[in-house]
């Protein structure tokens, strides 16, 4: 009788140990499977260095290879209207070439932000920047004061400020509300990957490309995911003299554009960019 009572006391305690077990593996699984994600019905915060970075195509904010300052390069005469831009997807840079003597001279580079998702822009709200088709570049149509532009990232901020000084549209076929423009209140995601599919430069940078550089009708080339150097890019670089680069909080008009010569132009020629009525319906939101 005793050797019953002992064997039916260590079968119970057998199971009563599995069923711990059991629950213990089960608890772990949950664990490692369970994934924070935002309350349904809220956008994620653009700018949030938090975000989980997923694989694949779709990417999120993630740092630059290439942050620092705006920099300056080639302080000769040029023909305003023979500069245009190339975007870099890779570098998370905009960079400013003239072509000057028959050849390509880098101008001036900045940081900037793009798309939080990674890829060809295909349709409105995907959150990608477009990428210009080769030979093809997109072109500034209008260069439209942004300073009370607001808009509501359904962070929980509200309508806030969003815009910097200056919305440089862009005539992206296919798709609208493309531009360059600055990053207010978004200023600590440039450099890196946290837009809606605009080009944001820090505030500073925006005003001092737009009075320096920018004009209605330049060409400007979103080059595509990873896409290596054009081929006049890298030589370029390499016979730029030394950069200037502004100190952060200066004033970019007057501590530095009297370093760059003032463009060769035509007296004829109306190089002023043209500004057009910004209106409340030309915010960007996609």
């Amino acid at each position: 009788m005793r050797y019953t009572y002992i064997l039916l006391f260590a079968l119970a305690f057998a199971a009563c140990s599995n069923k711990q077990g059991n629950a213990s593996t089960s608890s772990l699984c949950d664990d490692s499977l369970t994934v924070s994600q935002p309350d349904a019905g809220v956008q994620p915060v653009e700018d949030s260095p938090a975000m989980a970075k997923p694989s694949g195509e779709e990417g999120s904010v993630q740092s630059s290879p290439s942050s620092g300052d705006a920099r300056l390069y080639y302080t000769g005469a040029y023909d305003k209207k023979k500069s245009y831009v190339v975007i870099s997807k890779r570098d998370l840079r905009l960079y400013v070439y003239a072509d000057v003597e028959g050849k390509p001279r880098l101008l001036a580079d900045y940081p900037c932000c793009l798309s939080r998702n990674r890829g060809q822009k295909q349709r409105k709200g995907d959150n990608k920047t477009p990428e210009s088709p080769a030979g093809k570049p997109f072109k500034i149509t209008q260069i439209q004061d942004a300073s009370t532009w607001r808009h509501d990232f359904g962070d929980g901020r509200g309508n806030i400020l969003a815009y910097g000084h200056w919305f440089l549209r862009l005539l992206t076929p296919g798709h609208t509300g493309i531009g360059i423009h600055g990053s207010t209140n978004n200023e600590g995601s440039v450099p890196g990957r946290a837009s809606e599919g605009c080009i944001r430069l820090l505030d500073r940078d925006i005003i001092h490309f737009k009075e320096t550089f920018a004009y209605v009708g330049m060409p400007v080339t979103i080059q595509a995911e990873g896409a290596a150097h054009l081929p006049f890019m890298d030589k370029a670089k390499e016979d730029a003299p030394k950069p200037i680069s502004y100190k952060q909080g200066g004033n970019p008009k007057k501590a530095d554009t009297a370093r760059i010569a003032k463009p060769q132009t035509q007296s004829s020629q109306n190089t002023e960019p043209q500004i057009q009525d910004p209106g409340a319906q030309y915010h960007a939101r996609h």
